[in-house]
């Protein structure tokens, strides 16, 4: 049970090892809510809704124990006591005694039908109730199939009684002259009719079966016509039919339970016959998984029927299965113990049936089954048979499952195999005699991979090989493993850290835990445990890049770690484990330099430049990153690179380049992956400084870069070609320290440059980057250039809605470029920021925030305004920390606006790049920036905790603080403009929580004339600027329609034609002419919440209704309508309460989508009624319509 915080050793405030808390239940906490809910059966049986509330809180409460079922072993009896009292009493309802029982298989589920059954009454005075109740029982019903299950199980249970069955029937002839039938006879029809069902009863009836075939007075009556019966039935269906399937279902499972339970001397005349029947059937090539588990199930159980119950005397024993017998032993005595000659002789003195031998054959080929669930039945079968077995024969059926493992089996075959050996050594079946075959098996089951197609097979047999190794911790004395302690560790450790699987990587886990717990062998056991235990080698980059350091700081495992990683896992099929093998090696190498250097690179290197293309790909990554790790150790003791690593490897790790691209490798789908590694493998040889000044390859280099550049790679990719860009330029193209190569300098300056014009999108994109990754001093006297060209791509690709990627990378090289210069006030604008460009420089990323594209993928211009918004960050930080004075208050106004938009927008990511980027700038001290408006009202509305305890990417949070920035005159119009698309957006979160604020402000204004008659004027603003953007105009409509409906501007209806509304409705006419529907019905909303103004207005806001009511839409013209309607009826006194009742039925009865010269009548009817002139038709001239 869950210990309290006191009780388990570490107090709260207590640092260290983090505790994990379980699910560990102390007992039955739910006893009196459970007493209740069966309580009130009796009340809710007839309720649909109060039994599925009682059956889903019961199922609840149950399902908490399935881990822990035995915490409920105090508590059935008197809940099966409740319910078997309802099901007794005659008065009980059918739907009473059917709820009950679906109780009662609940409860069985969960405690397992083997214990929970023993608990059902058995008496004498049971049988005949527990027969007529199932007898009464629909078979074909399919809402009442638990009540069967339980009656059956209860039957089963009745048929133990002692006393002959014949004794319960009496006097067989009834009141009417019928005779009744035999309780016998009654039993076995009920057995088996219900093993011919397609539901779960088939399984009780299955267990009915074992235990009423075994009964003395039965068997001697019927069990020779029920197994007649029985092959009957197996012989006359087939596995095509799914009827047929479950006829067979159920017969092979009542033989397999009644084979297991009945005595052998019973059953052993009738086994050959069966076992003719099931080899004629061949179950074994059925295409149901199920009937082959079944026969695999039945043919152990008559291979353990031809043979004799005893056990082996010469298997292997570790000790006592008491843990007081362990104990009171003796260190001497506690050994292996082993038959005594007599005992052996003893065992030889019967033959084995010829029919052993076809029974082990069909468990060997159930071993190489495709469905796990008949591999492990058939490896528990070869278990249970060999430990029936002579010795020499047992030794046999050894060598056949050791067949197992060979590479012209399937992997099916290695689990299997797998499965057999841990069953024959956790039952002692395996003789230390055999470890020297069998150990070196399992080591290659544990790194056990097979490719297939895209993927590969093999965790399981991983696994099974685990499982293996965690069997024989418990089966032999350390003295027997000791001579395989360091194969086992090593592989098992291997597969612990640098398995593919999370599961493989847990039980590898497991094992070794098992191991070092009960074998005491193992190495650093406990050291490596609490470093790769359960939890820590769940996580991948963790096991790969953490935990295999630390253990490979063992000598023991270190070289077999890193030749599995050159072995098996530099030539992975998934790209992720190549990589993260090749950064483990990185990592690796300080613990074997020498290793490394002497053998295995010179081991990598053919490989590099090999055939096989996933080899090929890994070997180049790891010899990059052996050789920066080598590189690194140098420094440490004054070594160059080349004294470290042979002229040999410095010359091959020279030529691939040359090598794949004389070999054409660089082309097609190799080309993809080889690109970004060579990319890899030069970045590295770079950063390690290699001897190859001026050489030719450089140029080798180069021209790969800027193909690839030209060619364009993944995103992903790119990364690998600018650092290689970086880093190559860093190391060979410095005439003398921070001072470029002229000729170098220029030629990638204006080939990056000329590439931002490109037609194609990734070139576009890795020119960009690779100006922006160029080190300080090639930037030096083309800062102008670079910015230029990366401008003017931005500005002309906005404009065109085009490369939208590109946009985003060259905002990113800007602000990359900028922060490599110096920052000086009067310094040359070719080579630094100064005043004189620094305004172009944060125009154009200002500029860059008001990128609205979107594409079939949405909104992609918020990549462009996210980098935008870094951008501006790190290059504000850097010039507020070096040069402040050269920052003008406008750009900083503007800056600080544009984030609070963005601040305010829909898009939660963005939302929340934004606020974090406000408050980084706002809360700066270190260096502080200049100019901020308004700051100290900032601060009050955003305090310094803010920074870290605000969540942006919540609406909920984010936006009470971003609507008091509309108390601020220099920040309104903007955030109201962000808040505008919030408002009026479609997210139901998002619109709820900004409308909240936003109208929470309202309200605080409302009585202030002056203030609101200001955030009106910002609002007319915001829609005159946006009149022709649908973007910001269907949302602000929408935005407006909701104000206007919560009487935001109530002040102002007091005034007659006050200029607010006059103004609103100005705008509004100019979407009359709209073709967008969502629009329109937005347009109609206002105009209908704009009657609320008093005045000349109405007079235009009626006009403007009734002239959609003939609108060519006819959707449009009934939305007008209804809307309308609507309208009227809130506000009463818009027209004359003489016509209201007209104006009210011809809104309501007109059919609005009839054809137009039908609606234009009423709507002229509706024109003189409200008082308003009949708008005219205009007739277009030739030259307008044209």
């Amino acid at each position: 049970m869950a210990l309290p915080e006191a009780e388990s050793g570490c107090s709260a405030g207590e640092s260290g090892e983090s505790i994990v808390n379980t699910c560990v239940l102390g007992g039955f906490s739910e006893s009196s809510e459970t007493r209740d809910l069966l309580s009130s059966l009796l009340e809710v049986h007839d309720e649909i809704v109060a039994v599925e509330f009682a059956t889903q809180r019961f199922l609840v409460i149950m399902n908490r124990y399935q881990e822990q079922p035995h915490l409920l072993d105090p508590h059935l009896e008197w809940m099966l006591n409740m319910i078997l009292e309802i099901v007794r009493c005659e008065n009980s309802a059918p739907s009473l005694v059917h709820l009950s029982f679906k109780f009662l298989y609940i409860m069985c589920k969960v405690r397992g039908y083997k214990i929970f059954m023993q608990l059902l009454p058995h008496e004498v005075a049971d049988v005949q109730p527990v027969l007529d109740l199932l007898s009464k029982q629909d078979p074909k019903d399919s809402e009442t199939w638990e009540t069967r299950y339980m009656l059956l199980l209860w039957l089963s249970m009745t048929c133990l009684i002692p006393f002959d069955l014949y004794r319960l029937d009496g006097h067989l002839e009834s009141e009417g002259g019928t005779v009744r039938e035999p309780t016998m006879d009654r039993i076995l029809a009920i057995a088996k009719s219900y093993l011919l069902v397609s539901d779960t009863p088939r399984d009780a009836a299955s267990v009915l079966v074992s235990k009423f075939m075994t009964r003395p007075d039965v068997k001697q009556k019927c069990l020779g016509d029920f197994l007649d019966w029985s092959l009957t039935t197996i012989s006359q269906t087939n596995d095509q039919s799914m009827k047929d399937i479950m006829v067979l279902d159920g017969a092979l499972q009542s033989l397999a339970t009644l084979f297991k339970h009945g005595k052998r001397d019973d059953l052993l005349e009738y086994a050959p016959a069966i076992m003719k029947c099931l080899e004629q059937k061949q179950l074994s090539e059925s295409s149901q998984a199920m009937l082959r588990k079944l026969g695999v199930k039945l043919i152990q159980r008559l291979g353990l029927t031809f043979l004799k119950p005893r056990l082996a005397a010469w298997r292997y024993q570790r000790g006592s299965r008491s843990l007081a017998a362990n104990l009171s032993m003796s260190q001497s005595s506690s050994v292996a113990t082993a038959a005594t000659p007599g005992a052996e002789d003893t065992e030889e003195d019967y033959d084995i049936p010829e029919e052993v031998e076809t029974v082990i054959e069909h468990l060997l080929l159930g071993l190489k089954d495709k469905e796990t669930i008949v591999r492990w039945s058939a490896a528990k079968g070869i278990g249970r048979v060999t430990g029936r077995l002579p010795k020499e024969l047992a030794d046999e059926v050894v060598a056949s499952v050791l067949d197992c493992f060979s590479f012209q089996e399937t992997d099916n075959a290695w689990h299997g195999g797998c499965l057999a050996l841990a069953e024959l050594g956790r039952r002692g079946l395996l003789l230390p005699s055999r470890l020297a075959d069998v150990v070196p098996l399992i080591v290659k089951s544990l790194s056990y991979d097979e490719k297939r197609g895209a993927c590969s097979v093999g965790s399981n047999v991983r696994d099974a090989a685990c499982y293996v190794c965690w069997s024989f911790a418990r089966a032999y004395e350390p003295k027997e493993l000791e001579p395989f302690v360091t194969q086992i560790a090593s592989s098992l450790v291997i597969t612990a850290v640098f398995d593919r699987n999370v599961n493989c990587r847990r039980a590898a886990s497991a094992a070794f835990q098992e191991n070092v717990g009960r074998q005491g062998t193992f190495p650093h056991g406990i050291d490596i445990l609490t470093a790769a235990d359960y939890y820590a080698v769940g996580n991948l980059n963790n096991c790969y890049l953490n935990t295999s350091v630390y253990i490979a700081s063992f000598p023991e495992y270190t070289k077999a770690m890193i030749d599995h990683l050159i072995e098996k896992k530099i030539n992975h099929w998934d790209g992720v484990i190549r990589e993260l093998s090749t950064k483990a090696l990185h990592n690796l190498t300080p613990q074997a330099p020498d290793y490394m250097a002497t053998t295995v690179l010179p081991q990598l290197l053919p490989v590099a430049v090999g055939f096989d293309l996933h080899g090929r790909h890994g070997a180049i990554l790891a010899c990059a990153e052996i050789t920066h790790a080598l590189y690194k150790l140098g420094l440490q003791t004054n070594r160059a690179v080349g004294d470290i690593i042979s002229s040999e490897c410095v010359d091959a790790l020279k030529n691939i380049h040359q090598t794949l691209s004389d070999k054409k490798q660089y082309r097609g789908y190799g080309g993809e992956l080889m690109r970004p590694a060579m990319c890899g493998l030069i970045e590295k040889l770079s950063l390690s400084k290699m001897p190859f000044k001026k050489d030719p390859v450089i140029s080798g280099w180069q021209w790969l870069i800027d193909d690839t550049i030209k060619s364009g790679v993944k995103d992903g990719n790119m990364d690998a070609v600018v650092s290689a860009l970086s880093a190559l330029c860093e190391e060979f193209y410095q005439a003398e320290p921070g001072k470029p190569d002229p000729h170098m300098q220029d030629v990638l300056v204006s080939q990056y440059i000329e590439g931002l014009n490109s037609h194609q999108m990734f070139t576009r994109c890795g020119s960009a980057l690779a100006l922006g990754c160029l080190p300080g001093f090639m930037i030096n006297s083309k800062l102008k250039q670079i910015l230029e060209g990366l401008t003017q791509m931005c500005t002309v690709s906005q404009k065109e809605g085009t490369f939208t990627e590109s946009r985003r990378d060259a905002i990113r090289a800007i602000a990359q470029v900028s922060v490599k210069v110096p920052v000086c006030a009067h310094g040359s604008p070719d080579s630094a920021l100064c005043s004189e460009n620094i305004a172009d420089l944060y125009g154009s990323l200002l500029n860059r925030m008001n990128d609205y594209t979107t594409d079939s993928r949405g909104d992609v211009g918020a990549w462009v305004r996210e980098a935008a918004m870094t951008s501006l960050m790190e290059v504000t930080l850097l010039v507020a920390s070096s040069a402040p004075e050269i920052l003008p208050p406008d750009l900083v106004k503007c800056m600080m606006c544009c984030l609070a938009q963005q601040a305010a927008e829909k898009i939660d990511r963005y939302r929340a790049h934004a606020g974090n980027v406000f408050l980084r700038l706002l809360h700066s001290t270190e260096p502080p920036v200049p100019h901020i408006p308004q700051q100290q009202e900032l601060l009050s509305i955003f305090p310094a905790e803010t920074a870290t305890s605000l969540n942006w990417n919540a609406p909920s949070q984010a936006f009470k603080y971003i609507a008091q920035l509309l108390t601020l005159p220099q920040y309104q119009y903007h955030t109201l403009l962000g808040l505008t698309v919030s408002v009026g957006g479609i997210t139901e979160s998002t619109v709820h929580f900004s409308s909240l604020s936003l109208f929470d402000h309202l309200r605080r204004i409302q009585d202030d004339r002056a203030t609101l008659t200001q955030f009106g004027d910002t609002l007319l603003r915001v829609f005159r600027d946006n009149l022709r953007n649908d973007r910001v105009s269907i949302a602000f409509l929408k935005m407006l329609n909701q104000m206007l409906a919560n009487s935001c501007f109530e002040i102002f209806t007091t005034q007659e034609n006050h200029p607010f509304c006059l103004d609103l409705l100005a705008l509004c006419k100019e979407f009359r002419k709209a073709k967008d529907i969502s629009k329109l019905r937005s347009c109609i909303s206002v105009f209908c919440g704009l009657i609320q103004f008093q005045g000349d207005v109405r007079k235009k806001v009626l006009s403007q209704l009734l002239m959609l009511l003939c609108h060519s839409f006819p959707v449009i013209r009934k939305t007008t309508a209804g809307q309308m309607y609507e309208m009227l009826l809130t506000y009463d006194d818009v027209i004359d309460p003489e016509v209201l009742d007209d104006v009210m039925t011809l809104l309501s009865d007109t059919n609005w989508e009839s054809d137009l010269a039908t609606v234009r009548t009423q709507r002229n009817q509706l024109c003189d009624w409200l008082g308003v002139p009949r708008p005219q038709a205009v007739t277009k001239s030739p030259h307008q319509v044209s």
